[in-house]
């Protein structure tokens, strides 16, 4: 069972591992452990990863990066609208509304989905993964901003099953660090002590994550979260890309946003510089030759200079801060260290903002770039039976609080109510009960649409079906349970009809220890069958919590459901049947669709493949046609044949041999006797004396047998003669002239390899067929080679 987590991050990604030593993360074939989330299409294949990335200015209309903020969006989103003109590439409007990719592959027009690019990238990543383990990848655990939404986090889930991956969990970046940091950790307080406070900062190339922990031994618990979506190491790079602009555009009169290379070459460059001025706080130079219009231009920059035009970015580092310590009820006294990872955290002015509101030394004992990736391997391990993991809960937390909305009779409109707050622990259960004569539908949303980063907050629709009235006609108890699951994607995950099986009349009220029975049916159901999703909490506050809920939603007579008619006293029997929910959820995409676009990445892989099974066979027949080509001329010359001789020049061409594979199995098939001869030859000297000295040992034996009467040298003789008489009666092998016969059967014979079959003329004559010529029996030795 593989146990591997991946970093699907915005700019790059990484792939760790689980092993008896521990987790590993792992190199891809450039013996690099980060891999571009960049994908080049071609006319023949397709390049992912370094490859691609090579080809983002040489081939920039088809090479795709920074495609993971598209997830779940909508054409129309804002968001996407204020990207358009950043991109390289261009995005359309699919038929489900959605955000779509446009490139040119296999030399036609082609749409892809978000979810297909990035299945793409998943795949390089299982590949990557699979040449490492050396067996199948399929169990993994994938990182996601902790700020996604539900249709964020669905989308990637669809990836994840297009690229042929069972995702167990999709795990919040921070919490993925989190885990990281503390499950080594051996000097924890224990479970009944105060809980060790830890803030975790992510900065990364495109967004911005806080959150703080609190750990106890064998346990971790995210008390809050907060982030600023859109502040990252891109828009320090935007900052210095519109300074240059602006001073080449006074300097050498280029208007450098109209030509996206140009755009795209200095973006490089001022990535780089960033860099530089990190570790630098002196004047650095930028140049570029050959820039536009065969321009050479140049500049240069300070980090005094560069933090002034950053004021307002760096003004967006704080607030974050302040939000998370304030959702948690916490003071910055209380918090025990202050951890930091990200690429963008090595920028010396961040880091100075964040030590500076805490007023504490930050911590770096974490990889900036792979905790991420490292806390997912973990993650996965503990999920897994193949690997014995020490004892770690983790409880996340509900980024947006989460309402449901439906239609009350009792009102005759609307009502709605808040089913998971801000920070709710998660994975969770929630059981509510409705009492209705009919199908109803309950409509989930986010309840504070001012704090999400994205213009929708509906998450979705969900119909129960069946429900019908009591046989007295009075309306049905309906139990539904609502969830957010380990992927933090909100369900209605279960719907019951409590039907009523008996009456006694005068005997106790309705809705006493049989409720109570129910109620604890309930508790049970909430329970999830897999180890990682069990509640956090206590069984007596999930209890508290799961009568809270009941109360609330089936004791209020005014505000949210129907009641139940005052019932005469009676004890009551009671079944429950479970319910169907038809699930409309936002920009899901449908089964059907799902099969096909696995079925298309199946093909895509098959395809390059295959391209680079040419390519390899291809740089075979270079190094053999080379190689040969100095031999012939060399060591060989002596053993080439004269009827051989005469077409070995033309053969030898190198461009002939590379374009035309027949040509290159009829070279083949020409050079190998010439090399058998040449090896016959250096062989036989040597071959000779070993025969010579067994010659001369068996002279010793027939002479210690002379006079003596023994069985054995008639056994020694017969062996002798057995082996020896066939081969030195073998008659020598005819050498027939070409004739002109033989060259009609050449040119009627099999074309393209597509097999041995003699000529129409050798047909009709009654050739046998069954014994081929020499050069046909080495053909097949050719193909296997």
């Amino acid at each position: 069972m593989s146990v591997v987590g991946i970093d699907l991050g915005f700019q790059s990604c990484y792939v760790a591992v689980a092993r008896a030593g521990g987790i590993e993360t792992i190199a891809n074939e450039y013996s690099d452990r980060c891999t571009p989330a960049c994908i080049s299409f071609g006319p023949k294949n397709r390049s992912i990863g370094a490859a691609a990335k090579s080809q983002v200015i040489s081939n920039a209309k088809n090479t795709v990066q920074g495609f993971k903020r598209f997830h779940g969006r909508a054409f129309s989103d804002p968001f996407v609208e204020a990207e358009k003109s950043n991109l390289a590439y261009d995005i359309v409007q699919l038929p489900t509304g959605l955000t779509g990719i446009k490139v040119k592959y296999m030399e036609e027009e082609r749409n892809f989905t978000t979810e297909q690019v990035t299945a793409m990238l998943l795949s390089k990543l299982k590949e990557t993964a699979e040449s490492v383990l050396k067996k199948p990848v399929v169990d993994c655990v994938v990182s996601v901003p902790c700020f996604y939404t539900d249709a964020e986090r669905r989308s990637v889930m669809d990836a994840t099953q297009i690229a042929g991956l069972n995702c167990l969990r999709l795990m919040n970046e921070t919490t993925a660090v989190a885990l990281a940091y503390g499950i080594y950790k051996q000097d924890l307080p224990a479970l009944e002590e105060k809980p060790r406070n830890v803030v975790f900062v992510d900065m990364g190339h495109s967004s911005y994550q806080v959150s703080v922990c609190a750990f106890n031994k064998g346990k971790l618990k995210v008390l809050a979260t907060a982030f600023d979506t859109t502040l990252g190491g891109r828009k320090f790079d935007e900052v210095l890309v519109n300074h240059f602009c602006e001073e080449f555009g006074k300097k050498y009169k280029l208007d450098i946003k109209s030509k996206i290379r140009a755009l795209l070459r200095l973006s490089q460059e001022c990535e780089k510089l960033k860099k530089l001025m990190s570790a630098n706080a002196s004047d650095l130079p930028l140049s570029i030759e050959c820039f536009m219009n065969d321009v050479d231009v140049s500049g240069t920059m300070n980090r005094g200079k560069f933090l002034e035009m950053c004021d307002d970015l760096l003004a967006r580092v704080e607030p974050p801060l302040r939000s998370v310590l304030e959702q948690a009820k916490l003071k910055k006294e209380d918090i025990y260290a202050v951890e930091i990872v990200g690429g963008a955290t090595r920028i010396p002015a961040v880091k100075e903002k964040i030590s500076k509101f805490f007023g504490k030394e930050l911590s770096t004992t974490l990889n900036a770039d792979e905790a991420v990736t490292r806390g997912c391997a973990l993650q996965c391990a503990i999920l897994s039976p193949a690997f014995k993991v020490r004892e770690f809960s983790i409880t996340d937390v509900v980024p947006y609080p989460i309402s449901l909305r439906w239609n009350s009779p009792a009102e005759e409109g609307s009502s709605d109510c808040e089913v998971f707050s801000k920070n709710h622990s998660a994975p969770f259960s929630k059981v509510l009960t409705f009492y209705r004569k009919e199908p109803f539908t309950l409509e989930a949303y986010y309840s504070s649409p001012q704090d999400l980063p994205y213009p929708d907050p509906a998450i979705a629709q969900f119909l129960v079906q069946k429900v019908t009235p009591q046989s007295d006609g009075s309306s049905s108890k309906v139990k539904v349970k609502v969830r957010v699951n380990v992927h933090g994607i909100f369900s209605v995950s279960s719907a019951s009809l409590v039907e009523v099986l008996k009456f006694e009349e005068n005997e106790e009220p309705m809705e006493t220890d049989q409720n109570a029975k129910e109620e604890e049916k309930m508790q049970v159901d909430q329970e999830e069958p897999h180890a990682e999703d069990q509640q956090q909490q206590t069984p007596a506050e999930n209890k508290a919590e799961s009568e809270e809920m009941e109360t609330s939603q089936a004791g209020s007579k005014d505000k949210k459901m129907d009641q139940p008619p005052q019932a005469k006293k009676a004890k009551v029997k009671t079944s429950t049947v479970d319910l169907p929910i038809e699930n409309q959820l936002l920009w899901q995409i449908d089964r059907e669709m799902l099969n096909l676009y696995i079925e298309n990445e199946g093909k895509m892989i098959m395809q390059d493949k295959l391209e680079k099974e040419r390519n390899d066979a291809k740089n075979a027949v270079e190094e053999y046609v080379y190689e040969m080509r100095d031999k012939l001329s060399g060591e060989y010359e002596k053993f080439v044949s004269e009827d051989v001789s005469m077409c070995l020049p033309t053969r030898c061409l190198l461009r002939a041999a590379l374009n035309v594979v027949g040509t290159f199995k009829q070279y083949y098939s020409d050079s190998q006797p010439i090399k058998m001869r040449f090896q016959e030859s250096e062989e036989r000297p040597k071959l000779f004396e070993e025969l010579g000295k067994q010659i001369q040992q068996y002279m010793k034996v027939i002479s210690s047998f002379k006079n003596k009467v023994h069985f054995f040298f008639p056994t020694v003789t017969l062996e002798l003669m057995s082996i020896c008489s066939p081969i030195i009666s073998k008659p020598k092998p005819k050498v027939e002239p070409p004739k002109e016969e033989q060259k009609n059967a050449e040119q009627n014979g099999p074309v393209d390899g597509q097999g041995d079959s003699p000529g129409p003329q050798a047909a009709e004559e009654g050739t046998d067929t069954s014994v081929p010529s020499d050069s046909d029996k080495k053909l097949p030795e050719m193909d296997i080679d």
